[in-house]
């Protein structure tokens, strides 16, 4: 399979990176546990970088492209449910777009607020809904590098939208990996930036070779990642995506540590901005149930 970049997408890559490099470059002092922006919101959704999925000449993989590089940024959007799942709901649906398992609707949701649209998926189909602030009870406090609010009822009045439950968890796991990847990244890129520049014994941290060791290890898997989410994103097929979701969020769990403890006691504050990549990984680790998850679809995906 080749997944090399089509001239299309270098030049929505270029453009992404254009339209972005301010943000990027803005203070991350005392950021808090997030970092939302509703301007940069704004500015990728009037640009249409959102609406890329709906475009067949572009398709999933362009569209996990824009999540992968979005996710990089220390600014959280809504951008992976919106990229990959809203082509399949149509764009008339009120953005930010809310995942939601059957069964799991009393965990917090990334971006749930009022005006948004809460997208169920289960056994008994896939529905939407627009989110009163009745329904909404916001947690500020919760530490996963998302806005983050808990559905505190589920209206028995939704729409009911005629594709198989199937096909959005398949963008789903797509758009896990993705963004996994984006953060994976620019976690390690912080990471090695500090151990470079960190001196201790007489020398930086990067000459010490387990430190080095480490760090390859975590850039493997984050090409890892990366890679398996684009051909997931190719082929939209279920056990391509259900393993590229189950190495997102193992490759998650196995580096955000390491990431953590080469920063010593800085990376137990929020001194540095590292947290707001890591925390966001630490809450994709729990999506569709987890690993485990990711394991049972794979398995029933490759051997039905």
């Amino acid at each position: 399979m080749d997944l090399s970049l089509t001239d299309d997408q270098v030049a929505i890559l270029d453009a992404i990176d254009t339209l972005t490099r301010p943000y990027a470059g803005a203070s991350l002092h005392e950021a808090g546990f997030a970092l939302p922006d509703a301007q940069l919101d704004r500015d990728l959704a009037e640009g249409g970088f959102l609406d890329i999925g709906f475009d067949p000449d572009l398709g999933a993989v362009s569209a996990a492209l824009v999540v992968e590089r979005l996710a990089r940024l220390p600014q959280t959007v809504e951008a992976a449910a919106s990229a990959l799942i809203r082509p399949l709901l149509g764009g008339d649906l009120p953005r930010p777009l809310c995942l939601v398992e059957e069964g799991r609707t009393t965990r917090p949701i990334r971006f749930l607020r009022e005006g948004a649209t809460v997208l169920l998926v289960g056994s008994s189909g896939v529905s939407t809904f627009t989110a009163t602030a009745a329904q909404v009870r916001p947690e500020p406090e919760a530490l996963y590098g998302y806005p983050m609010a808990t559905l505190l009822t589920v209206p028995a009045e939704r729409t009911l939208h005629a594709i198989p439950a199937s096909e959005v968890l398949i963008r789903w796991r797509i758009a896990l990996a993705a963004e996994a990847a984006g953060l994976l990244a620019a976690a390690l890129d912080s990471t090695v930036a500090h151990v470079i520049d960190r001196q201790q014994f007489g020398r930086p941290l990067a000459t010490f070779q387990a430190l080095r060791h480490r760090l390859a290890q975590a850039q493997v898997r984050a090409n890892g990642v990366r890679w398996l989410a684009l051909k997931a994103a190719a082929t939209l097929d279920p056990g391509d995506a259900a393993l590229a979701a189950l190495h997102a969020q193992e490759s998650a769990r196995a580096t955000v540590y390491d990431f953590h403890q080469f920063f010593g006691a800085m990376g137990v504050t929020l001194e540095h901005p590292l947290h707001l990549w890591t925390y966001r990984l630490k809450a994709l680790i729990g999506d569709l149930r987890g690993r485990g998850g990711q394991g049972l679809a794979a398995a029933a995906a490759l051997w039905p």
